[in-house]
């Protein structure tokens, strides 16, 4: 789809692509094309041939999730604990996601400190909790008609540890936080932090948002969202570590709309299933090619901008001996972390071993030769760049 359309859509008039943007664009056109490199195999046995194209590895990308989603699921294993585990999700209102789209890093930034800061202070209540939680937690900025839908999927512990760090506090069974305190505290962080980021200068606003530079109107703005219920909710816990993995191997390493979804391409048109939750029903939603590139493209992240972060007693710098002290709490032994390549982890994916010859099922691939890339501009006058592939 992006091959056929991409081109016409970076040359039509009235459409801005930033820098980052193109490039996303570029390395989802040349994946696994010539444009890339790659290597011929031959098989030592039947010397059936093989062209393998090298990936884009953009983390936009549908093609390129599949390894580093292994990669990084098999570094979760090693953390998880004999708890019950909690799903929440913190969305914010559509007004505000329109300033999050014209500001997405300042916003995104404030979204994951106030969700974060809202999890830790309403579980160090003694009414609630009174621990130390941990909690990872993923952005996903899309809904399933491509819509802008920012919001946070956190993955929680159902525990954490005392505040002097002598015993393991559980929460109740089947019950994480009350999601409606969760809620309030969570709109006033986000109110309160966007406010700030406004005096130190650090939103734009433009198009319809225009009126939200002067101080007045955004002041007002931000009154008007204080009293607005906020959506936050738990779902229910999950039945234990294995589902866990299942999960977070689902929503972790995910981009906007995977190649399954798609159902027709044409010069046209675009056709993508997509799942309407407020009917519960599948549907199928029908684009023109300018419209579904322009929806896809609101998802992608500022360069920098870290996805996946982490909280609590799970935080990157004391993750590992705070792990430990939990196990010794729980009384469970550390886990054995045995290493995998990518090649094993490449079966475990797709049944099959990579070097295995497909044609006889007995000899092994050997590379021959390294194909050198064929660079092509993605953007030409003259039309879309025609590029071999894999």
């Amino acid at each position: 789809m992006f091959r056929l359309h991409a081109p016409s859509y970076g040359e039509a008039p009235g459409v801005f692509l930033s820098s980052h943007q193109r490039k996303v664009l570029r390395a989802l056109v040349q994946c696994r094309t010539a444009a890339l490199g790659g290597h011929a195999d031959e098989c030592d046995s039947c010397s059936y041939p093989r062209l393998s194209y090298n990936s884009c590895g953009n983390r936009h990308c549908p093609k390129c999730q599949s390894l580093a989603r292994a990669r990084w699921l098999q570094a979760r294993k090693s953390e998880l604990l004999p708890v019950e585990y909690f799903h929440v999700v913190f969305t914010l209102p559509a007004t505000v996601a329109a300033v999050a789209l014209q500001n997405p890093t300042a916003v995104y930034n404030i979204l994951f400190q106030s969700v974060g800061q809202t999890l830790k202070l309403i579980a160090a209540d003694p009414k609630h909790l009174g621990a130390e939680i941990g909690h990872l937690a993923v952005l996903h900025t899309w809904g399933q008609n491509l819509s802008h839908h920012p919001h946070i999927h956190c993955v929680v512990p159902g525990g954490g540890l005392s505040p002097d760090g002598s015993r393991w506090v559980s929460t109740r069974k089947g019950f994480f936080l009350p999601v409606r305190v969760l809620s309030r505290l969570f709109r006033g962080i986000f109110l309160h932090s966007l406010k700030k980021a406004f005096a130190a200068g650090d939103l734009d606003f433009f198009g319809e948002q225009t009126h939200l530079a002067e101080p007045g109107a955004f002041s007002n703005w931000i009154s008007s969202h204080k009293k607005a219920d906020w959506v936050v909710y738990s779902k229910r816990p999950f039945a234990g570590p294995e589902q866990v993995l299942e999960y977070l191997g689902r929503y972790t390493h995910r981009v906007a709309i995977s190649n399954q979804r798609l159902q027709n391409v044409s010069d046209t048109e675009v056709a993508f299933r997509w799942k309407d939750y407020r009917n519960d029903e599948h549907k199928t939603m029908t684009l023109e090619p300018q419209e579904f590139i322009r929806r896809f493209l609101q998802h992608v992240l500022p360069p920098g901008l870290v996805r996946i972060r982490y909280g609590g007693f799970l935080a990157n710098k004391h993750r590992r001996a705070k792990l430990a002290k939990c196990r010794k709490l729980l009384n469970i032994p550390a886990p054995t972390v045995e290493a995998v390549d990518w090649k094993t982890l490449f079966e475990q994916l797709t049944g099959r071993p990579i070097d295995i010859c497909p044609c006889c099922n007995k000899g092994r691939m050997i590379c021959v030769k390294i194909l050198t890339k064929k660079p092509l501009p993605l953007w030409r006058r003259s039309g879309p760049a025609r590029l071999d592939s894999s």
